[in-house]
């Protein structure tokens, strides 16, 4: 089938930022008594917005994280960001692939549109991604597994749910697509396949996606 629209997810999928993020993450949450290995936040947070990090501390602690945590997270892992990031495997030549074929394409992330901005700096990537092509949970309220991001971006680029094709690497990004109504390519190189076994198919490296898009 020949998709209107690819949504990619970014974190992990554009940019291989999901290792940095999470070592991050569970160091600084240790930091302030609630240990939590690497491990445990990728189980926990991969693919989540940060308001799954406040409620499942909330949920587990009765506590509440500080009101400047997500600024403090968040300059730890720009800062390291600068020195690590960098884009994954051959995502350039399928976004070289999608514009040289006329394909619409757009990233739909969890993370705050300066996370986003900031990885496709680093990496380059934004010369694949202006302002127009960038969607946030922000823009929505919730965040995966909740379909609200999916059904935005798509509704905000012109194309119905079911002509969309989404690229995700987290089991909470394929329940959003589901949930959308969308088909779903689920991203092994990190992620157990079969902890993506409700996507539509799965692929395990860049050149793969490449191959199944045409």
């Amino acid at each position: 089938m020949r998709y209107d629209l690819i949504l990619f997810d970014n974190d992990g999928v554009l940019v291989d930022s999901e290792p940095i993020s999470n070592r991050h993450l569970a160091a600084y949450l240790t930091e302030l008594g609630h240990p939590t290995t690497y491990d445990e936040s990728l189980r926990d947070y991969m693919g989540a917005a940060m308001h799954r990090v406040h409620d499942t501390v909330l949920e587990r602690t009765g506590e509440k994280l500080p009101e400047d945590f997500d600024d403090v997270f968040h300059a730890r892992v720009f800062a390291a960001f600068e020195e690590e990031l960098r884009p994954v495997a051959g995502v350039a030549g399928v976004l070289e692939k999608l514009t040289a074929d006329g394909v619409p394409y757009c990233v739909a992330s969890s993370g705050s549109h300066e996370r986003i901005r900031v990885g496709h700096r680093v990496t380059g990537l934004d010369r694949w991604f202006d302002d127009d092509r960038i969607f946030s949970s922000q823009d929505v309220g919730r965040g995966k597994p909740a379909p609200d991001l999916f059904l935005y971006a798509a509704e905000r680029m012109g194309v119905a749910p079911e002509r969309c094709l989404v690229v995700e690497d987290s089991p909470l990004g394929v329940q959003a697509a589901r949930a959308a109504g969308m088909d779903v390519y689920g991203f092994t190189a990190m992620t157990p396949p079969e902890k993506l076994a409700d996507a539509t198919q799965l692929f395990s490296s860049m050149g793969e996606l490449t191959d199944l898009l045409v």
